[in-house]
């Protein structure tokens, strides 16, 4: 679990931190941002895991997000792990935008060439978070998670099939039902196959509906403009009518104005991490 440390720069009071690992789950080098708040120095601290979208690295939330004065007034660290593995030499995986190369989908593929490499799910999940624990000051039993677009998928499906294990999660934006529209399908072909079913492991709206954890509070930000909003690739309001039809309480908020950038995340960020500040610190 030997961590290179890329990056260190003062803010906020605390730290804002890159370091490299060894993944043994994707069998690559990895990259990871972590935001210290002050509080880290003497106390064990709650994590937020955030999960960032198509093409993404690290490096897209960190500096734009505008996260951590908030995780410095509540006290929590933020964990911002690259969008895929990377250089894994795979043919194809630089050819599109939207599959291979910052387009894991979060998602554990079952298909060759993909399978070795990319399962970010259990990365996510499983490794990323033993990795923290043992190398920061943190509470591990107090996690919670959060994403954009395609991470806003992955941090959904990562709450909704692991029941208990995020005390909050909150989406900007999120690809909501993968399976039926055109980067879903495009990329749970490639990972996982043709057999659709295996697909709904991984689909928030279906993994809701079947859902019987402990509470879960969804909180959802989308833009009204968001011009993926209206080429049908995000389709919040098919999660929403299963929500609303399990009796599963969320909050979703459709933003005038605001489309699928950063500049809609930096614009509620706070709201984001004080709803998870409310779970975790609670």
């Amino acid at each position: 679990m030997a961590l290179t440390q890329v990056s260190s720069n003062k803010c906020a009071g605390g730290f804002q931190k890159v370091f490299e690992h060894d993944s043994t789950e994707l069998k690559c080098k990895m990259k990871f941002a972590v935001y210290l708040p002050p509080k880290a120095e003497t106390d064990k601290c709650p994590v937020m895991y955030w999960l960032s979208g198509l093409t993404c690295t690290e490096q897209n939330f960190i500096t734009k997000a505008g996260s951590q004065l908030a995780a410095a007034e509540h006290g929590i660290i933020v964990v911002a792990p690259d969008t895929s593995p990377r250089g894994c030499n795979i043919e194809g995986e630089d050819e599109s935008w939207d599959f291979g190369t910052g387009a894991s989908f979060f998602v554990d593929a079952t298909q060759e060439p993909w399978s070795t490499n990319y399962r970010m799910y259990s990365y996510v999940t499983e490794e990323l978070p033993r990795v923290i624990n043992a190398n920061f000051p943190t509470n591990p039993d107090r996690m919670s998670i959060c994403g954009h677009s395609m991470g806003g998928h992955g941090a959904l499906v990562c709450a909704l099939k692991n029941p208990g294990k995020y005390k909050a999660v909150s989406a900007f934006a999120p690809i909501c039902n993968p399976m039926q529209c055109p980067w879903g399908q495009k990329a749970f072909s490639g990972y996982l196959g043709p057999d659709r079913s295996t697909w709904e492991a991984y689909d928030a709206t279906v993994l809701v509906a079947s859902y019987s954890g402990p509470q879960l509070d969804i909180f959802i930000d989308q833009g009204r403009d968001d011009q993926f909003l209206s080429s049908s690739q995000l389709l919040p309001d098919n999660l929403i009518a299963i929500c609303s039809e399990k009796k599963i309480p969320v909050i979703f908020r459709l933003q005038p104005g605001y489309d699928h950038s950063y500049y809609f995340i930096c614009s509620f960020m706070n709201d984001h991490i004080k709803h998870h500040a409310k779970y975790l610190n609670a």
